[in-house]
């Protein structure tokens, strides 16, 4: 029914209304203050979607989400009374948000009101229609799916649910609360959090949604690519990034928003020790995943970085695909090829300039490693190693050991005991040397003031060759460097 390998999480329904008892019990004063403030003015208030959502599955949620049947006008006069801030940034949605210090103590409140609306797309704009409603239901309505179309009325603290949201939360369920296919013309960006909520609640995708997905895939091209990816980097964030990842590329969403991904299908890996190259890739996150608080003892949390880098990896897989005169597959240069896929894919998806830099660059040099595992590399390897990896070193000591997916134990051995190795090369130099900053032991101005030459060509080609003596022989001193300096300044001359 689902396109998803794992069986969606189930809760109990008991719980879950035990829970909404208690949500309703243990509501702040002030959130309630507020919805009387409302009423005493005629207006509607509400908490709406994923507060709710996450109150109920006993998440903690820092963000207050309301819905109100005032105009964004009348709910920016009403929060000039409420609160010590406010801003109406997102007045063209319907959004106004404020902040209130708090009268006894503890943390300061934020909220953001939005007025009851209905999203629309015009088929030639990339941008959604704002359209405001006048009911709680009919805002609920136009919600993703039915367990983020829940609320809590303000100040009399009635649970809202007209499309059994509660059923759907107990069920691990993702359904559309009107006709999937109305939903997602509506704005088919529902389609993309379908697989985002999949992977971060680990729920199933309904029946009729999930096919509503393959039948309207192509309409997700219709929003603007900060939209997608903004979508893709919260999935790829998430605790089952893979869950989600599967619903993309399986419902066809992927071809129309990362299209190099499910093309990974079409390329055997070279060891035939895995089901296809986009199996691997999916193995090689995971194990990223893993990785991403067991090196250097550091705790980083999810890095995205790290996380596109494992998905992308391969991608030049299919590209350079060769089958050889002895039976094999090579891919040669497929690191090369993707690196080049990967800048050009995030660019179009208008990821920021250093994650382009930085998720390409570790695709580029995901393989440097493996010549080492066969022969000793010199110091001066190890130094290039380091250098071309930058501020990058500790992803790619991640990214290499979750490339290793052979199911040959003896050489997932190996391969880790020579990485191991190589870690440790890098310690040791690092105590010798500054290998993270490698410069020529002479700079620019000791050049020219040694040949007696001007700023040009010349002083960059001197300093060229400087950088490779030392990338070459390490750290020599001002006075040796300088003799090598004029020695070779001879011969070019």
């Amino acid at each position: 029914m689902t396109p998803q390998h794992d069986a969606p999480t189930r809760l109990d329904r008991d719980l879950l209304e035990r829970r909404s008892s208690a949500v309703l019990a243990h509501m702040n004063p002030t959130v309630i203050e507020l919805g009387e403030l409302f009423s005493q003015h005629g207006h509607e208030l509400a908490i709406v979607g994923g507060p709710v959502r996450d109150a109920l599955l006993g998440r903690v949620s820092n963000d207050l989400d309301f819905a109100t049947s005032a105009s964004p006008d009348e709910t920016l006069e009403l929060l000039r009374h409420w609160g010590d801030a406010h801003w109406d940034i997102g007045k063209e949605f319907g959004t106004i948000g404020a902040m209130r210090h708090p009268r006894d103590g503890g943390e300061d409140i934020v909220v953001e009101i939005t007025t009851y609306r209905t999203d629309q797309y015009d088929p030639s704009s990339r941008k959604p229609l704002v359209v405001f409603g006048d009911t709680l239901d009919g805002d609920l309505s136009r919600r993703d799916f039915t367990v983020n179309a829940m609320a809590i009325r303000l100040p009399e603290l009635v649970f809202a649910d007209p499309f059994n949201g509660l059923d759907d939360l107990a069920a691990g369920l993702l359904r559309t609360p009107i006709a999937a296919e109305q939903s997602f013309d509506d704005d088919p960006l529902r389609m993309m959090r379908a697989a985002r909520f999949a992977a971060q609640l680990g729920f199933a995708v309904e029946e009729s949604a999930y096919a509503a997905i393959q039948q309207m895939a192509a309409r997700i091209e219709i929003v603007s690519a900060e939209r997608v990816r903004d979508e893709l980097t919260k999935l790829m964030l998430s605790e089952q990034p893979i869950t989600g990842l599967n619903v993309l590329v399986e419902s066809g969403l992927a071809a129309h928003i990362i299209p190099e991904v499910p093309g990974m299908k079409e390329a055997s890996d070279e060891h035939n020790r895995h089901k296809d190259v986009y199996q691997h890739s999916m193995t090689v996150v995971q194990q990223a995943m893993d990785l991403e608080t067991g090196i250097g003892g550091a705790v980083p949390g999810p890095d995205l970085v790290l996380r596109l880098a494992a998905l992308f990896h391969d991608i030049g897989k299919p590209a350079t695909r060769k089958f050889e005169a002895n039976g094999t597959v090579s891919f040669h240069h497929h690191e090369l090829v993707g690196a080049k896929m990967t800048a050009k894919r995030l660019r179009a998806l208008r990821f920021d300039k250093d994650t382009v830099k930085a998720v390409s660059r570790l695709v580029e040099l995901h393989l440097r490693f493996h010549g080492y595992g066969e022969g000793t590399w010199t110091d001066s390897a190890v130094r290039r190693y380091v250098t071309d990896a930058g501020a990058l070193l500790e992803r790619l000591h991640r990214l290499t050991r979750a490339d290793c997916t052979t199911r040959n134990r003896n050489k997932a051995r190996r391969l880790s005991r020579a990485y191991d190795e190589l870690e440790q090369r890098i310690v040791t130099l690092r105590e010798q040397e500054e290998i993270d900053a490698i410069r020529p032991d002479l700079n620019g101005e000791q050049i020219m003031e040694i040949l007696g030459i001007p700023a040009g060509r010349d002083v960059g080609a001197a300093y060229r060759f400087l950088l490779e003596l030392r990338m070459e022989e390490g750290p020599l001193g001002e006075e040796v460097a300088r003799e090598r300096l004029i020695a070779w300044w001879a011969q070019q001359h």
